[in-house]
């Protein structure tokens, strides 16, 4: 089974001694491996990853959430490990300019936001990115590392991200005290393993859901996330 990973700790990312680890890879690894599997790992960006998926090039996608244009390439899950949060980071200027509560209070304002292209960040992104003034000013990048360079440089005011992912990759970059975690809650819906259909089967699909079950109910996925998530 090809495995999706990229460099977005604490899920999945490339250690000092050069492996590949994470909470979802090591997760889905081990899950994999149970059911009989030989585990190749595959690095690309989101939006890549979406279309080896919808083209039977890549067999598992952790971290995808259900859409209806992705129910017709993928099977999903469903949900089954504890949701995470994506969160508004923003720079301590645009923080101290625009102390907002919500993503839409920022529509009729002049924030600039960074995207990765094509991932969901929920309704309340759909709608804000609808307005057509605002859609104009968004600067989109397969990475976030690149967005994370355009807050620091003040060409765009801010990016939607993992609350986790986030925190560890701005802590990486050193640039923590530039850039903070806000209030905004943009997305809190759990996040699911997507299969493709074209080269997994749904017998597969459903055997992989169990084995996660029984993973975190004897809480070895508990264990996972306490090697890369601060107590």
């Amino acid at each position: 089974m090809s495995l999706r990973w990229d460099n977005d700790p604490p899920f999945s990312m490339q250690l000092a001694d050069g492996s590949i680890a994470g909470i979802s890879i090591d997760s889905a690894r081990e899950v994999l491996q149970g059911l009989g599997c030989e585990v190749r790992l595959v690095r690309l960006p989101w939006a890549r990853a979406l279309r080896d998926l919808e083209q039977g090039r890549l067999d598992v996608l952790t971290g995808a959430f259900r859409k209806p244009e992705r129910e017709v390439y993928a099977h999903f899950s469903g949900v089954i490990e504890e949701p995470s949060r994506n969160i508004l980071f923003m720079h301590r200027e645009a923080a101290a300019r625009w102390p907002v509560s919500e993503l839409l209070q920022l529509r009729d304002t002049p924030f600039r936001l960074g995207a990765q292209i094509d991932v969901s960040y929920g309704p309340g992104y759909q709608k804000l990115i609808q307005t057509p003034a605002f859609h104009e000013r968004m600067e989109f990048s397969a990475t976030r590392l690149n967005l994370w360079r355009m807050v620091a440089k003040g060409r765009i005011d801010g990016v939607i991200a993992d609350e986790h992912s986030g925190q560890q990759e701005l802590a990486d970059l050193g640039l923590s005290e530039l850039i903070l975690a806000t209030p905004v809650v943009v997305s809190s819906e759990g996040a699911e393993t997507a299969f493709s259909k074209k080269s997994v089967a749904s017998e597969f699909v459903q055997r992989y859901a169990e084995a996660l079950r029984r993973q975190i109910a004897e809480g070895r996925y508990a264990q996972i996330r306490q090697r890369y998530l601060q107590p």
